[in-house]
């Protein structure tokens, strides 16, 4: 395990470093990015490191009062910071609607969109669309977001001249989901769920969402890239409804357990690194290139997973 001996892969950077090492020396002033999922753990870590670089930072919370306390705090280290904060349930696409609306209403530009807000094996549970709580958050949410904001970012890449990134919080558990990948024909079947599986599922279509739209971007021209990433295992807030998760990170892999800093790295290196320009539809892990698991490299299951989204998120 490279984390146990902090070896630096290709990039320099290893499984150790920090989010502030990894950013050392960049100025993202001039840069805009919306977080999500901003109020605890490497989600709140990413909006400070990046708000730390000069980048205006959108907190985008589903708990706009508790999201007003971390930009406090984040302005007590860093009184230059320039953040604001935007009302959002990336489990409500109705929600998503309107955030996006929002957002293009003032005009704001957007460089830097990242995917951070999740669950992790909740009890079986619908959204009001319903849709599986698991995919519908950590997935469909993300990928309606991106969707409705692409051409902002286009058009901020033209103008400005420096490209766009899309970065997705996905996680190694792609590997343990349903035998199928995607379970497209019982996606909200109580009878079928397995709480830990839907969690790999949801995170495979991260992946899998990087992939089909980074080739579709290519195809088009368009200067914005999309990345997917393993953050490495942390114990943050994410874990509140399984009591497997906690033993799994206290127990087993205590030893190779990351703190908040190092977990939010991998974002932060994919959000503001040069190293990574042009690079799309990539997986990464320890701040480094990295290779997901067989279904997360299905050209097919990825357009599948498009289409269906696509008529998932239709009309909303």
């Amino acid at each position: 395990m490279p984390w146990l001996f902090g070896f630096k892969g290709e990039s320099g950077f290893s499984a150790r470093n920090t989010a502030e090492d990894v950013t050392e020396g960049i100025d993202g002033h001039g840069l805009t990015a919306i977080v999500t999922g901003p109020t605890s753990g490497i989600g709140l870590e990413t909006a400070r490191v990046l708000a730390l670089r000069g980048v205006h930072v959108i907190m985008g919370a589903r708990n706009v009062e508790s999201a007003a306390k971390c930009k406090e705090d984040i302005l007590k280290g860093c009184p230059s910071a320039t953040i604001d904060i935007l009302k959002i349930d990336v489990s409500s696409l109705e929600s998503i609607t309107n955030f996006a609306n929002e957002y293009i209403s003032k005009g704001l530009p957007l460089n830097i969109l990242i995917g951070n807000a999740g669950v992790f094996c909740p009890p079986f549970s619908l959204t009001k669309d319903g849709i599986e709580s698991q995919f519908a958050t950590n997935y469909l949410g993300h990928f309606h977001l991106a969707n409705l904001l692409l051409d902002t970012m286009k058009n901020t890449a033209k103008n400005c001249g420096q490209e766009g990134r899309i970065v997705l919080v996905a996680s190694d558990f792609h590997r343990l989901t349903y035998k199928e990948g995607i379970m497209f024909d019982k996606l909200n079947d109580e009878q079928s769920y397995n709480s830990l599986y839907a969690y790999g599922q949801s995170k495979l279509a991260n992946i899998l969402h990087a992939k089909e739209l980074a080739r579709r971007l290519k195809e088009e021209g368009a200067d914005v890239t999309i990345n997917a990433l393993h953050p490495g295992i942390i114990a943050t807030d994410i874990s509140r409804h399984s009591s497997f998760l906690s033993i799994f990170i206290y127990g087993v892999f205590r030893h190779v357990q990351k703190n908040v800093q190092q977990g939010a790295s991998t974002t932060c290196y994919l959000a503001l690194n040069p190293q990574v320009k042009g690079i799309s539809g990539g997986y990464f892990a320890d701040n480094n290139v990295a290779k997901p698991g067989g279904k997360a490299n299905d050209d097919e299951l990825a357009k599948k997973l498009w289409e269906c989204s696509m008529e998932l998120t239709k009309s909303k």
